[in-house]
């Protein structure tokens, strides 16, 4: 049989990882590389991807294409797609709700490709990674065949369109929400003066806080890429008839820390005194 051509839509930290495991599948994998940075394009050469030069000609070529991108890019990414007529297999692996991967499907159905909803738990695979690629809706069994014997593990749901999101969505409101929310209350404690006698109560009854707290300074640097997902959440738990006020806040707070941006050595003092310095300037900006 023939090894299968994918296209991988915009190949970040992620999905140039995903593209490497799939040519671990023994996939032939292309990419375009127009209108991207050199941080993109070295990650496509370190994955061993072919560069088809322009999206027309990766789409023409591909039997599959994978989106693997920020949350809110999404639906223009399907745009673009959509545009060329591709009439393949389209699978949406971003971190959005059901109801945007819904708008997805309609998108790329629309132009005559088929549909599989995708949700990534995990980092980027690679050697010893444990991360799972959950899939639903018709055409996913095809998609987990990609990845047999590969560093990603693909789990096929027995559900429709949007069943693979909703569990990426409740698995990321609890591991990356709750990220944003010690941040923040490691600032208030701050604010509040009372930091180490805070300290000293985690370390008596919460001793695996530090932990946590340890995680979320690690991965702030990913905190601008978090707010979209964060707005996606919020808007699956309201869909749920649930409160979206939490998942909100949470935005926010990625926001704020948006400009640590691929950071690395960042401290938790960093942090906090940015969260605190942009209600700051918020509130200075309403007092003029």
């Amino acid at each position: 049989m023939a090894k299968p051509t994918i296209c991988v839509l915009h190949p970040g930290e992620m999905g140039s990882a995903v593209a490497r495991a799939a040519r671990a599948g023994d996939a032939r994998v292309l990419w375009s590389s127009t209108g991207r940075g050199e941080a993109t394009r070295r990650r496509a050469a370190e994955a061993g991807l072919e560069d088809a030069g322009t999206l027309a000609a990766a789409l023409a070529a591909a039997e599959i294409a994978l989106s693997v991108c920020p949350p809110h890019a999404a639906l223009d990414v399907a745009r673009s797609v959509a545009a060329h007529g591709f009439g393949g297999l389209f699978v949406d692996a971003n971190a959005v709700s059901p109801q945007t991967t819904r708008r997805v499907a309609a998108i790329v159905e629309g132009a005559g490709a088929r549909f599989v909803d995708g949700g990534i738990v995990g980092p980027p695979p690679g050697p010893g990674s444990s991360t799972r690629l959950y899939l639903s809706g018709e055409g996913g069994r095809r998609v987990a065949e990609l990845f047999e014997g590969t560093p990603l593990s693909a789990v096929v749901l027995d559900g429709p369109v949007g069943a693979a999101s909703a569990v990426k969505m409740c698995y990321a409101a609890w591991t990356k929400g709750t990220a944003a929310l010690i941040l923040a209350v490691r600032a208030v404690a701050e604010s509040e003066g009372v930091e180490a006698a805070l300290a000293e109560e985690w370390r008596i009854s919460q001793p695996d806080l530090f932990r946590q707290v340890d995680r979320a300074v690690a991965q702030s640097r990913k905190a601008w890429r978090w707010i979209g997902e964060m707005e996606e959440i919020a808007a699956t738990f309201a869909e749920a008839g649930l409160p979206d006020g939490f998942h909100l806040a949470a935005a926010e707070i990625c926001r704020r820390l948006e400009p640590f941006k691929d950071a690395r050595g960042t401290t938790i003092e960093q942090l906090v005194d940015a969260l605190r310095a942009a209600h700051a300037k918020k509130a200075v900006s309403a007092g003029s």
